[in-house]
């Protein structure tokens, strides 16, 4: 067996978990967060984050574990050691093969106790003689066939209870052993190979080649991170399967494995130009689950939707850029459809989201916003916002020109009417003559804080007065550090390094502001906000998000619209270049 280099970018899989496009599993040492093995596990994403099954190369000498670096890249996955290696490829989104040489491996269950609620059951299937894992947990099951090589050592068949469960499998007379895993529902036909280790190998490597040259042909040196990029947005993508309608790019398959309800319009984004179908069904796939009042979830994940919160109305913005970048117009069903999802999803703010008598809509916690613990939300929760009346105030513009094209020419009057009252209540009700103030929908307070999202209202960009839009620009810069804009002033008492929303950088803030600058006329700025992002990312990678001082990554490691993100400004940044 010769090992073969995989393409495309190599990686750490202590930071992004090796998987495929379409799957619903990976191989990671990451089992939960702030959790970490030794050993890289199947972990499974249906019905939650769980790791099913441990996988241990083994000295074929003495039977221990032995000692391997891990190398993965798109395509392949490698233990190496000193007398022998491992490799993984994907031969579906459900099936792995994995090869040895020289050294062994054991295949255990990751549960070490079976409950009649919890766990992992182990039995060899008499039909094929494959050995199965079915897991309590993700309500599936996971078949081990061995192609080449030999079980040396079956452990916790059919027990019960406390215990150990797996196999071993080590080489035959020609010193290699072969095996597939397969994830599945209750049953499926024997498994037969499609095909040749090397052949799979080299057709996953050319599927994310395929996928890399429509998301960035436009690459270079100039932009050293966009290959991983693309593999971080390519292998957190996910069949449709149990409450997911579409094809998903989750946030991560890490335990950020859903798909919130604003995080996906910038992988929308992202995916536009090369992939517009994928696109679409990311910018949709949350309207599939609005409710009756026509909000939107707060999460959609495998086998829960969410609605005890909502995120911002961010989706007008996004729309008017999916339909900028998509290669092809959408067709009139699709404006239809969009534009009444759409218009329900607006006038749940305009209805409920309002109290009585009030020109704006609140939030009633910070989660809504999308900025969970910004310090805007510390003296009240329930809040009425500049950012939440800008959002509202661009997705009604973009209905606007919707209903215009549809021949609605009542509707897009009453939706101009409706913006401009909206943009006028929010100048008028809070903004100071030098800053936007927010306050309680409740009560009679008011406040400033020095969280950057008091600023979000430069998303307005060129609908903005010039005079605010300065002033805002002023107060936006005052929040960059070398790495990019701080969520909280890094000379604020309550700023934490830490402290999800009260310091760190973050993507989506990073790309509305950049972009709300850049139609404002703030070119210089957004220059360098960009530049300062593409930067960190290329250098600490594509994490929930960063140490505001430091740049370093902070929880999450494998987050997909950060990844989205780089690849929204590299592009932009490239074309503004070229030109």
């Amino acid at each position: 067996m010769t090992a073969a280099a995989g393409s495309g970018p190599h990686f750490s899989v202590h930071d992004i978990p090796f998987s495929t496009h379409g799957s619903w599993f990976g191989l990671s040492p990451v089992l939960a967060e702030k959790t970490r093995a030794e050993d890289l596990h199947l972990v499974s994403h249906q019905n939650g984050m769980h790791a099913v099954l441990r996988l241990v190369p083994q000295d074929a000498v003495t039977g221990e574990r032995a000692e391997t670096r891990i190398e993965a890249a798109p395509g392949l996955l490698s233990w190496i050691g000193e007398r022998g290696r491992v490799e993984l490829v994907y031969e579906t989104p459900d099936t792995v093969r994995m090869r040895g040489e020289r050294l062994g491996l054991g295949v255990t269950a990751a549960a070490q106790s079976l409950t009649p609620f919890s766990g992992t059951y182990f039995y060899r299937d008499p039909v094929d003689n494959a050995h199965i894992f079915t897991s309590y947990e993700t309500g599936r099951r996971y078949r081990i066939t061995v192609l080449s090589g030999t079980v040396t050592e079956v452990s916790g068949a059919q027990a019960l209870g406390a215990g150990h469960r797996g196999l071993t499998v080590t080489a035959g007379a020609d010193g290699t052993w072969e095996v597939a895993v397969e994830e599945f529902d209750s049953a499926r036909q024997p498994y037969r190979p499609s095909a040749a280790f090397c052949e799979v190998m080299e057709a996953a490597r050319r599927t994310f080649a395929e996928f890399l040259d429509a998301v960035a042909p436009w690459r270079s040196s100039g932009t050293p991170a966009a290959e991983l990029a693309a593999y971080v947005v390519w292998s957190a993508t996910v069949r449709p399967a149990g409450l997911v309608t579409r094809p998903a790019v989750l946030m991560s398959k890490h335990w950020m494995d859903k798909v919130w309800s604003w995080d996906h319009c910038f992988n929308a984004l992202a995916l536009a130009p090369g992939h517009p179908q994928l696109a679409w069904d990311q910018f949709f796939l949350p309207f599939d689950h609005q409710d009756e009042s026509g909000a939107l979830p707060d999460s959609v994940a495998h086998s829960e939707v969410l609605y005890n919160f909502v995120k911002p109305p961010i989706h007008g913005w996004a729309l008017s850029h999916l339909r900028r970048l998509l290669p092809e117009p959408l067709s009139r069903k699709d404006l239809v459809e969009v534009y009444g999802r759409l218009a329900r999803w607006t006038d749940f703010w305009l209805t409920v989201r309002r109290v009585p008598g009030a020109a704006l809509p609140h939030y009633q916690h910070g989660n809504d916003s999308g900025w969970d613990n910004a310090t805007t939300f510390d003296p009240e929760r329930v809040v009425v916002t500049a950012d939440l009346a800008a959002f509202l105030t661009l997705q009604l513009h973009e209905l606007a020109g919707l209903a215009t094209e549809l021949g609605l020419a009542d509707e897009a009057q009453r939706w101009t009417r409706t913006a401009d009252a909206t943009q006028a209540a929010m100048l008028d009700e809070l903004w100071t003559g030098e800053r936007f103030m927010a306050r309680g929908a409740g009560s009679a307070a008011a406040w400033a804080s020095s969280s950057l999202l008091d600023l979000m209202p430069m998303a307005l960009g060129e609908h903005l007065p010039e005079h605010v839009g300065k002033a805002l620009a002023a107060r936006i810069e005052t929040h960059l550090t070398a790495y990019g804009l701080a969520t909280e002033l890094p000379t604020s008492p309550h700023y934490l390094s830490d402290g999800y929303w009260r310091g760190p950088i973050w993507a989506p803030a990073t790309v509305l502001i950049e972009d709300g600058l850049r139609r404002a006329g703030h070119h210089r700025l957004a220059d360098d906000i960009s530049a300062r992002f593409r930067a960190l990312c290329e250098t600490h990678g594509f994490a929930e998000n960063f140490d505001a001082l430091t740049g370093t990554g902070l929880r999450d490691r494998a987050y997909t619209w950060t990844a989205a993100a780089y690849l929204l400004l590299a592009e932009a940044h490239t074309h503004r270049v070229s030109r």
